[in-house]
């Protein structure tokens, strides 16, 4: 059975950090390319980066390029996304996501709130 379990959301000021985690199972992360989307409030959900298998560092959306950072663990099962310099339009569930023989699979999300 396929599950992916996000931790590590919560509220941070603007400028600080979040490391959010995508724990797997059912599958190898090192074998499937893995993705985090976001969704804010009243707003569609956006891909925000992605690691393939063949890359060591990963895709990144334009809003997030040079202050997100998509890792995995392979030993963990564990995908990352390392969060700097947040701001307040970060503010979004986000979800990791992966497809497994043309099936998507879903985290159930994890909130992230950036604000002073």
């Amino acid at each position: 059975q396929v599950l992916l379990v996000e931790s590590g959301g919560g509220l941070v000021q603007p400028g600080g950090s979040l490391r959010l985690s995508c724990d797997a199972s059912g599958f190898s992360v090192g074998t499937n390319p893995m993705t985090w989307h976001r969704q804010a409030a009243g707003k569609g959900r956006e891909w925000v980066a992605i690691i393939t298998t063949s890359q060591a560092s990963g895709i990144y959306a334009d809003s997030v390029k040079g202050r997100f950072t998509i890792s995995r663990d392979n030993a963990k099962n564990t995908v990352y996304l390392q969060m700097n310099n947040l701001k307040p339009e970060d503010t979004a569930i986000y979800y990791c996501q992966t497809i497994i023989r043309g099936t998507n699979y879903w985290g159930q999300g994890i909130q992230v709130t950036v604000s002073s």
